[in-house]
This record gives structure tokens, C-alpha cells and sequence, in this order.
């Protein structure tokens, strides 16, 4: 069986389940990956319903033109399916979005206009505005406003909220969602609380938006509006498609704790997703002292980690905005170096071996290896030496012969400065261990490059 195109392939995304990042809560926390949606976010559910609507209501005709203000994810589910049904689309966002988003846009056939963030959404240059404005200009175009088109949450009720009930087989007690229009955490919540109003529906938002504060004291506080990093969550207004009704709980991230997250769940689970995931997923932590072992909670991971290559993803954008560290550690001493093998050579193997490896890589020093374990090392000092000595006679005499202690080994978390103290006359490199337990050599000179 195959399908008639690619927007029979939206929804069906896997439920997973988290293991090493959160090993320390108690109860089963499963992840709705939705990348896996052709256009590896969430958004191309709502995108589909929001079409399919406008043209069943008349409002988007054969030939005519889709709009929408959008900060990358929903324009992507929207210029597929334009391709797929012959639409042409126009998208506004704003210049706090990544690269990576306007070029796929892009690349998918969409015209992008960008527009300033830090305007008051009212202001003829937000991209709300502008996105209206092209509406009422362009003749049979369709404005599909996913702020307060409500076939945005009625998509997630009628695919993601169901899929979820199936997967967790009717066991889910917890939903975590971050917030940006509201479709997804209240078409969701709606379906979900049908089926057992016992179910908790918990949202994320970012600070600088004004949904927690509304949600708890319904007021709209301006004063909480201010410039946040934080892509795909929080706002500065109230969407139609928010039904705080359904929500029992708002926890705010801050965008460091977020982008950290992410970049987290690519190390530690192997999901590479977008920033608001990791804000959603820090949110959960945030709350991990109301689970209990019987607790089966579902977060959603909204998008995929390639729309934030150049941010989340990039150690530099993440230092400017003192996200990381800005002293170097081990495993920025490893990204630097141009060639990462780790060459080495078994003790049983000869000196000729370990003499003739040193000569073809241009290398001065080598660990010497026993069925996987470092037992030993050797420098070039110490292998001339010894073949001067007597060269016929003790080429071919095995390594173990003549090695040294093996270098010392540290973690990739290590500190630059903390690097230094290893090396002296005796030591001439050290050894790093990633996370995946690969071993990398790292030598004097590759401490000076890094400086």
C-alpha cells in the first residue's frame, strides 16, 4: 500500500518512551515525537484541517493564494500542502526566527517577509498586521490566522488528542504542551479530559509571555511583555484557540533552560527536536515532584532540532547569550581537531608496527591497546631510541617491550584549565572519553591550537 501524496502521510507519529534524562522521576514519561510528520513538526496537522476547511467553506479557490504570520513551523505545513493542491503562499515572521526556517520556507516555494519582532502586535510592521493587510489586498487569498482559526485546535482533536488516548492505551495521566497559538494543548486536552477529566493538562510558557499570569489571575498584564529567545512558545496576546479551561496548570522556562534541554535530548536520548521541546521537556522536570511511579505522562515534542542548526544547536549562538560556558572544555578541544581517529596499536603487535603508524599519520605518540582496554603508550622519542640501539634486532620485538604508562584519561566535561595540570615532561598527551565512550587523543599540540 502506498499513499496517493504526502499529506496522507501527516499524523501516526510515534510515542516514545524517555529513559536517561529522566532517570530520577518516577514515573513513565513517553514523548510524542512529531517529526515525523512530513514536515517534521506538529503544525502540518492544523495546517491540512485550516485548508481543507477554507476551501470547503469557499473561502480558498482553485488557483488562489494562502497567507499566514507564522514563525516557520506552520508555514512549512502549509507550503506542503500548497504544493500538493496548487496554492501559492505568502508568509510573514519575524527576525528573532532561525535561518534555517526562512530558507525551508523557501525552498518549498513560499514567498517570506520578515518583519520586526519587538512591535506591538497591533503595529502596521508586526507580521499579524502585515499578513491581514496582504489578505485584503490579494484577491481570492485566504488569511488562515492560526491564532484564532479554531480548525487549528479542532485538527488536534480529532488526530493528535485520539492517537495519544490509542498509544498510552487509555493510561496517560499527564499532558505537557508548550503554548504558542493554543491549537495543540487544547484540541488535544478537549479529546483527552472526554475520555478521563481526571487527566491533568499542563502548559508551558516562556518568560516575557502573558499566559501563566492570565491563566491564574485573568488579567492581561502588559507588564509582563517583554523580548524572549524562546521559538514556538509563549505570546503576546490571547489566541482564540487557548481554552484555559482546559488547562490546569502553567509553568513558566526561561530560554536557557530550554535551549539546554534541547541540546540535552540529542545526547542523552538520540531526538534531535526544536527548542519549544526542550522548554516543554524542562517544564516537566520543573514539575517532577507531583509524579508518582503509577503516573504515565505524554509530552510533545513539537519540531524537529534541524530548524535551530544555527542556534540551539550552535555552541557559539549559545555562549553570546551566556547559554554555556565561555571557558573551553575537552570536548570543544575535540570538535577543533581537524582529524578525530583515535590510532593505537595491541601490545602483542610489533615495533616496527607502532614505528611505521607514527611515520604514515605524522604522529608522536600512541596508546597501546589490550582487547579494548589502554594498558600502555609510547612516544616517538622512546621507539628511536630503541631502534637505534640495535634497529635489526628489536623491530620486531612486540610493543609491550618498551611502552610506557598509558596516558591519563579524562571526561569531556573537563575544564580547559583543569586540562593543563595533566601535562609535563613525562605526559605529552591524555586521552578523552565522549559520552558514546569513544576514546580521543589529545596531544600537546592540539592544546595549542585550541589556544
Amino acid at each position: 500500500m502506498w499513499y496517493q501524496n504526502i499529506l496522507e502521510a501527516i499524523g501516526n507519529t510515534p510515542l516514545v518512551k524517555l529513559n536517561k534524562i529522566v532517570a530520577d522521576i518516577p514515573a513513565t514519561i513517553l514523548a510524542k515525537v512529531e517529526t515525523f510528520n512530513p514536515g517534521n513538526s506538529i503544525k502540518d496537522r492544523m495546517a491540512l484541517k485550516m485548508v481543507e476547511d477554507a476551501e470547503a467553506s469557499g473561502k480558498l479557490r482553485p488557483g488562489g493564494t494562502i497567507i499566514e504570520c507564522t514563525s516557520g513551523n506552520t508555514g512549512m505545513g502549509l507550503a506542503i500542502t500548497g504544493v500538493v493542491k496548487g496554492y501559492k503562499c505568502i508568509f510573514t515572521t519575524t527576525d528573532k526566527q532561525s535561518k534555517e526556517k526562512i530558507d525551508l520556507l523557501k525552498a518549498a516555494g513560499a514567498e517570506v517577509i520578515v518583519c520586526p519582532t519587538n512591535v506591538e502586535p497591533t503595529d502596521p510592521r508586526s507580521y499579524y498586521s502585515v499578513a491581514e493587510r496582504l489578505s485584503k489586498e490579494i484577491p481570492n487569498s485566504f488569511w488562515c490566522n492560526q491564532y484564532d482559526n479554531l480548525s487549528n485546535r479542532q485538527a488536534h482533536y480529532e488526530s493528535t488528542g485520539p492517537e495519544i488516548w490509542a498509544q498510552s492505551e487509555g493510561k496517560i495521566t499527564h499532558l505537557v504542551v508548550g503554548v504558542g497559538t493554543g491549537g495543540t494543548i487544547s484540541g488535544t486536552a478537549k479529546y483527552l479530559k472526554e475520555q478521563n477529566p481526571n487527566i491533568k493538562i499542563w502548559g508551558v510558557d516562556t518568560y516575557g509571555s502573558v499566559f501563566k499570569k492570565y491563566h491564574e489571575t485573568g488579567i492581561f498584564d502588559e507588564k509582563e511583555i517583554y523580548p524572549y529567545i524562546t521559538e514556538g512558545i509563549g505570546e503576546d496576546i490571547l489566541p482564540k484557540n487557548v481554552d484555559f479551561s482546559l488547562i490546569d496548570h502553567f509553568e513558566k522556562v526561561t530560554d536557557k533552560d530550554g535551549a539546554i534541554m534541547a541540546r540535552r535530548l540529542a545526547r542523552e536520548e538520540g531526538i534531535l527536536v526544536g527548542y519549544s521541546c526542550g522548554s516543554a521537556l524542562a517544564g516537566l522536570i520543573q514539575l517532577k515532584a507531583h509524579f508518582t511511579a503509577q503516573d504515565v505522562v505524554v509530552v510533545i515534542f513539537h519540531d524537529h532540532g534541524s530548524r535551530y542548526v544555527g542556534k540551539v544547536f550552535n555552541d557559539d549562538w549559545m555562549r553570546e547569550r551566556g547559554f554555556l560556558d565561555t571557558e573551553l572544555r575537552v570536548r570543544d578541544v575535540i570538535a577543533m581537531k581537524k582529524d578525530k581517529r583515535f590510532l593505537a596499536v595491541q601490545k602483542i603487535e610489533t615495533v616496527r608496527r607502532a614505528f611505521d603508524l607514527m611515520k604514515q599519520n605524522d604522529i608522536s605518540q600512541i596508546p597501546i591497546m589490550d582487547n579494548g582496554t589502554i594498558v600502555g603508550a609510547i612516544s616517538e622519542r622512546t621507539v628511536l631510541s630503541y631502534l637505534l640501539d640495535s634497529p635489526l634486532q628489536n623491530i620486531e620485538k612486540p610493543i609491550e617491550e618498551i611502552m610506557g604508562e598509558p596516558f591519563p584519561v579524562v571526561e569531556e566535561d573537563l575544564s580547559f584549565r583543569q586540562l593543563g595540570k595533566y601535562f609535563d615532561r613525562k605526559i605529552s598527551a591524555v586521552i578523552a572519553k565522549d559520552r558514546t565512550g569513544a576514546y580521543h587523543i589529545l596531544t600537546q599540540y592540539d592544546i595549542i591550537q585550541a589556544m
